[in-house]
């Protein structure tokens, strides 16, 4: 079975770090999309995640006894996805669950383990609509309301003032829409077009058409792996690149796109500046020998290394105490920054970066 083997992948993978029981004393689950629109970033927080246990093994583990992270793949589905989480909860009956990575996602699975009485951990979602998931979910990512703030600060300082703005119709890219509208529009800027587009198509010359023709001084757009680099290569094709592009959240807008066709795209990415950042990269590479691929796996790691201090802290891997240890847990300075939840458990303060794709996603 696809799931199955996907929890064992990371068994074996993990081996790899540290040496495991056939069943570790101590496991939470995940949810990533291992496979689908956004792959790429899910394997990418499955490193993450690899990375973090490796080092709390190191370190002696969690209550006495190594961590295992029992992880399933979402597809990039909600119903797949909650067939993940369904499978985690009640059959490996894990305390504790991250994921995923799509808001649209992420909320059905949240509202299932929070009903279930689990602990629930975003870990790549921004959607204003996930601090409605319910006691017992928490965000190690700030929500789109920081980030369009972020956005739209950055894109008026750049000059540009009638832009148009491209999205993916769903919950996330809904909030962040409206979010930056709001935000550009008080700032005195104007949205020319906005172009919400439906998900998995094989072309998007029409969408890029209509967000085209009110011949906007830019183009601001946020868009999961596959599907941005249909929108890229298409804006490519049709000589849209010649005004600038501006991603919200830079790495997942090009991370399956070429090179040559990303280049110059400018735009904000969730930052990794925590003092351990240098230290997460370096580990990155020696394990993988690439640098990281994106900002979303040093998410999955600080989530990751949260949890496991949270299980301690409770001395128990039952999910009451774990939830309650989280709520009550001090300011955790982490690779991404320093993570501190607000009543609804959602992260207080969000670190962004000015980047800039010059062959790869760089700081501008």
């Amino acid at each position: 079975m696809k799931l199955g083997c996907w929890s064992l992948g990371i068994c074996v993978a993990l081996g790899a770090w540290a040496t495991f029981p056939a069943r570790a004393d101590v496991s939470v689950g995940a949810v990533l999309p291992l496979t689908g629109a956004s792959a790429s970033i899910g394997e990418d927080q499955r490193r993450g995640i690899e990375l973090a246990v490796a080092k709390i093994n190191a370190q002696g583990g969690v209550l006495g006894q190594k961590l295992q992270v029992r992880i399933e793949d979402s597809g990039g589905t909600a119903n797949t996805a909650l067939d993940a989480a369904r499978k985690l909860a009640t059959v490996e009956r894990v305390p504790l669950v991250l994921g995923e990575f799509s808001s649209s996602v992420t909320i059905p699975v949240g509202q299932f383990l929070v009903r279930q009485g689990d602990v629930h951990i975003n870990i790549g979602s921004s959607s204003q609509q996930v601090r409605k998931i319910g006691a017992g979910s928490f965000s190690a990512i700030g929500l789109d309301d920081l980030s369009a703030r972020f956005a739209a600060q950055d894109v008026y300082d750049r000059k540009l003032r009638r832009v148009a703005l491209i999205a993916p119709n769903n919950g996330y890219g809904q909030g962040i829409a409206a979010e930056f509208r709001k935000r550009f529009e008080a700032l005195g800027g104007t949205i020319v077009s906005t172009v919400l587009y439906t998900e998995g198509q094989s072309t998007y010359r029409r969408e890029l058409e209509q967000a085209s023709r009110a011949q906007p001084d830019g183009y601001v757009y946020s868009a999961y792996g596959q599907e941005a680099a249909t929108l890229n290569r298409q804006a490519f094709e049709m000589r849209l690149n010649q005004q600038p592009w501006y991603g919200i959240y830079l790495t997942m807008c090009t991370s399956d796109t070429p090179a040559q066709i990303a280049q110059g795209q400018i735009g904000l990415e969730v930052a990794a500046l925590g003092t351990s950042a240098a230290a997460y990269a370096a580990d990155y590479r020696a394990a993988y020998h690439e640098a990281p691929r994106s900002a979303f796996g040093s998410y999955a790691y600080d989530a990751t290394m949260l949890s496991a201090a949270a299980i301690n802290r409770a001395q128990s891997a039952d999910p009451a105490k774990v939830r309650a240890a989280l709520a009550a847990s001090q300011p955790y300075t982490g690779v991404t920054g320093t993570i501190a939840f607000d009543a609804d458990g959602q992260r207080t303060v969000q670190p962004y970066e000015k980047v800039l794709y010059r062959q790869s996603v760089v700081a501008r």
